[in-house]
């Protein structure tokens, strides 16, 4: 089995790609995708047995992979790690911002600590990576850079720390996008919604009860794949998008846009794309099909 991209296998031939928490979810899922195009792909993350066991998958496919460990959130870590993968290839040719995490709580409960831990992650780090690989490599010889957020657009109650660090990288986004077309750099994002990701897996269980209902709220009544996450990441960062800059694709079954003016029956319909043939569903969500 390998991976099963809608783009052509020869994509990212002779490319450099990093991804940023490429050790799990759709970080995962990007880097089969961009190995099995062509690219090498250099994961980043804190957790170097989910690291070491991704590069150990991509290389069982035939793809070229390695990593490196560092703490996106340290300022010296991240520009050493960045000038260590330019020693290796020279360029780095595109950079995926996929490092995140956050946890649930309402704002009346989160500390100081708890939320600027939370915006030095989703954003705080995301601004060290582009700003290191931009002035390091890209300055000179171009590259595309897309930055995952999240479906922040109605507010983002019980994550209130990670929509507002959220809402400031696609801003962030837009200005990176001006101040650095001149070097032949693209920037955007990708806003994934509710995604059938390992993630799901991490938050506590009373959380973990309403994961299985949250597809009633999506028009297209079903969850996304990590796989139309990745497809929208590897577009983005293709030729084909050469023209598009400083925008950020949501890929989010419509789910911002559901309205009690318009009430959503269930349905089948919509069927979903999954290319990544080492992806799983998370236990949340099997725990689900099985009471079904």
């Amino acid at each position: 089995m390998s991976y099963q991209s809608v783009f052509r296998p020869d994509l990212f031939q002779n490319k450099t790609m990093v991804v940023t928490g490429g050790g799990s979810g759709i970080g995962r899922c990007t880097a089969h995708e961009l190995a099995a195009l062509g690219a090498t792909v250099v994961l980043i993350g804190r957790n170097e047995d989910k690291l070491t066991k991704t590069v150990d998958e991509i290389q069982t496919d035939g793809g070229t992979a390695h990593y490196f460990c560092c703490d996106i959130r340290q300022e010296t870590s991240v520009k050493e790690t960045v000038e260590s993968i330019i020693k290796q290839h020279a360029v780095i040719d595109g950079l995926v911002n996929n490092a995140g995490g956050q946890f649930p709580a309402p704002l009346s409960q989160i500390s100081q600590k708890g939320f600027e831990t939370v915006v030095r992650t989703n954003l705080v780090g995301g601004f060290l990576m582009a700003r290191e690989v931009f002035t390091q490599s890209m300055a000179k010889k171009g590259g595309a850079i897309v930055n995952i957020v999240a479906d922040m657009w109605k507010g983002m109650p019980i994550m209130g720390h990670s929509g507002a660090a959220r809402a400031g990288m696609v801003n962030l986004t837009k200005t990176a996008a001006v101040e650095w077309a001149g070097s032949g750099v693209r920037v955007n994002g990708v806003a994934p919604g509710w995604i059938a990701s390992s993630g799901f897996d991490h938050y506590d269980s009373n959380f973990k009860s309403l994961l299985p209902k949250l597809s009633q709220a999506v028009p297209l009544q079903r969850f996304g794949t990590e796989s139309e996450v990745s497809a929208a990441i590897v577009f983005l960062l293709s030729d084909a998008a050469a023209f598009i800059n400083g925008e950020t694709i949501q890929v989010d079954g419509a789910a911002p846009l559901s309205t009690v003016m318009w009430p959503m029956s269930p349905h089948q319909r919509s069927q979903p794309y999954n290319g990544f043939h080492r992806g799983k569903l998370p236990k949340v969500l099997m725990a689900q099909d099985e009471t079904e």
